[in-house]
């Protein structure tokens, strides 16, 4: 029981390690995404939009559009979906005309860097607004 408690608490502490090791650090994801949308607390124009990661760990993305000429950094955090993803994708919650950047999945992995949320976001779900979550699938470069 000891043990199985210490292998429990060792996978724990290494799955985010893991995670964070599917993304090659030349990996480069590209989507057209046809709105415009925030990331963080940044609003951002629609178009096409390559997602990279910044550091070695994973914990941080660039997100740039070349030909709007906005490049930003945000903090993720690697998750693991109950199913892998069958695509690249883009994730956002979009509440009527605002849309918010929320994840983005690896194609033929769960791994899933999830976005914080944005203000502007926590504000509207207090309000209890609805949200809908639209899929943009993307590609690897």
């Amino acid at each position: 029981m000891k043990y199985a408690k210490r292998l429990f608490a060792l996978v724990l502490v290494a799955l985010p390690v893991l995670v964070a090791a599917q993304m090659a650090s030349n990996t480069k994801i590209v989507g057209n995404v046809p709105f415009p949308f925030v990331v963080g607390n940044k609003h951002v124009p629609a178009g096409e939009w390559t997602v990279e990661r910044a550091t070695e760990g994973g914990r941080a993305l660039v997100i740039r559009n070349f030909d709007a000429k906005v490049s930003l950094f945000t903090p993720a955090m690697p998750d693991v979906a109950k199913k892998a993803s069958g695509n690249y994708a883009l994730v956002f919650h979009k509440y009527g005309d605002k849309a918010f950047l929320t994840g983005i999945k690896l194609a033929g992995d769960r791994t899933i860097y999830k976005v914080p949320e944005s203000l502007e976001e926590t504000e509207l779900r207090a309000q209890n607004a609805s949200a809908t979550e639209e899929i943009l699938l993307a590609s690897a470069k």
